[in-house]
């Protein structure tokens, strides 16, 4: 697997999440298993091999020194391609202002280039698995200039889309400064309206495509969610897969979690009221509210995660019977639309402008409904963790919140509005209030199995299918 993040090591988001548990499930399945991902600033070394030493890549005029480190998690070697001026920097993508950082299509453009030497020398594998544009050259490189050596030779690249907003854009003039000459910049493989464009060069140059999602994968190959690639993908479709993506229930799971104030399960629900009132208090709400529906959000806070609906619904949502608590990170107009709602309704509105995970476990412990009321969701983990952790999802219908709850375990709304938005959580609010039927809503989502174990056989089935 290629991918530019990964837990333990690297986060920005589901991502991560998605690397860190589905290559240990595949391994404790009998895959085996490597990834390759950077070594940012942060991930420490020590007392790691070294892989590589002195790897020299190099891109049309510029040539870059990396070393590649190899560390063990959950039975998983993990390959650092070590290259401080392209790795060593604040954030991952950007900077902490949110720009991203001009130079990304050399940093993994430096990253496919190990990997493919990687492979030649280090870890041959029948099967490449990369994720998302940061990991497309690889198969681009494999078919075009790699095309002659026999190392690749009947190696099938899978590319899994994580999220198609997200596509790697450069302009022309990075074609050369990624060692590539003007032959690519064709309709058929990099061009794209006048820009290079990385994930639709690894959409027609992989053997499968697979996205997060039953649902998403049929989204893409519509204008309203292509991006501008529904074309090209809808001359793809026999080669896209969708497979909803798991979650870990070692990490996410109520009755063992050490995070929260009190552990519970589907049979002894009485810690939740617990882990309900430490969350008032953790965002300065008053404990007198401990009985009224308790709505929690943890995001990125971005127009995708429908943070425009929730300014929309904002005025008729305080003056319901209800409190709200948002965790998050992201675009300062939501940040700022968010802290200025809570000061405002200091006594119902609960924020943290952070990315924090052990918040984050308490927010889906102790709310009462879980709002995702999102633009276009690839998967979605959340909604998944909620499920666990008794927490009622309210969630758009759209890609895998749409596959993953149902009218047995949430509410959902399919269009696009503040208004129906509203009509979701006066929806759940008044389910919440008839304590029976809310008290089985929680259960039947705290029986429901989105483990990683049936994603991973579905790749292991793919996997086999394209060597075969």
């Amino acid at each position: 697997m290629v991918a530019s993040e990964a837990m333990p090591f690297a986060k920005t988001g589901g991502l991560a999440d998605v690397i860190g548990a589905l290559a240990p499930t595949l391994a404790a399945r009998g895959e085996d298993v490597a990834v390759l991902l950077p070594r940012y600033r942060g991930i420490g070394v020590e007392g790691m091999a070294a892989a590589y030493l002195d790897l020299r890549v190099r891109l049309g005029p510029a040539e870059y020194t990396v070393g590649v480190y190899r560390a063990v998690e959950r039975n998983v070697p993990y390959f650092l391609a070590d290259c401080p001026p392209l790795y060593d920097r604040a954030g991952l993508y950007g900077d902490p202002g949110g720009d991203d950082y001009p130079d990304n299509h050399l940093r993994f453009a430096v990253l496919a280039r190990v990997a493919l030497t990687m492979i030649r020398d280090v870890f041959r594998p029948d099967v490449i698995h990369c994720h998302d544009w940061q990991a497309a050259l690889v198969p681009i490189l494999k078919r075009t200039l790699f095309a002659g050596d026999p190392t690749f030779m009947g190696m099938p690249v899978v590319l899994t889309i994580h999220n198609l907003g997200y596509q790697g854009l450069f302009p022309k003039t990075a074609l050369a400064e990624i060692g590539l000459d003007s032959s690519f910049f064709t309709p058929e493989l990099l061009e794209y309206y006048g820009k290079v464009n990385l994930l639709k060069g690894g959409i027609v140059t992989s053997d499968a495509i697979t996205t997060v999602s039953p649902t998403y994968a049929r989204e893409i190959q519509s204008p309203e969610l292509g991006f501008g690639l529904d074309g090209v993908l809808g001359t793809r479709r026999e080669a896209i897969h969708g497979i909803l993506n798991g979650v870990d229930y070692g990490e996410w799971n109520p009755a063992a979690d050490p995070r929260i104030a009190a552990n519970y399960s589907a049979g002894d629900l009485a810690g939740k009221r617990a882990c309900k009132a430490d969350l008032l208090a953790a965002f300065g709400l008053p404990a007198a509210s401990l009985e009224l529906p308790l709505l929690g959000m943890v995001s990125r806070l971005a127009g995708q995660k429908g943070f425009d609906l929730l300014e929309e619904a904002a005025d008729e949502l305080v003056q319901e019977d209800v409190s709200l608590v948002v965790l998050g990170t992201g675009d300062p107009k939501y940040r700022q639309f968010l802290e200025e709602l809570a000061a405002a309704h200091p006594e119902k509105v609960g924020v943290r402008i952070a990315w924090d995970d052990t918040l984050a476990h308490k927010v889906e412990a102790g709310a009462d409904i879980f709002l995702m009321p999102s633009l276009y969701e690839p998967c979605g983990l959340s909604q998944i963790y909620s499920l666990r952790y008794g927490t009622v999802p309210v969630v758009r219908a759209t890609g895998g919140l749409d596959d993953t709850i149902d009218d047995g375990t949430g509410f959902k709304f399919r269009e696009y509005t503040g208004v129906a938005l509203m009509g979701a959580i006066r929806a759940a609010v008044a389910a919440f209030r008839d304590r029976a039927r809310w008290t089985a809503m929680m259960r039947e989502g705290m029986s429901r199995d989105y483990s990683w174990d049936l994603a991973a056989g579905r790749y292991s089935e793919l996997y086999n299918s394209l060597t075969r």
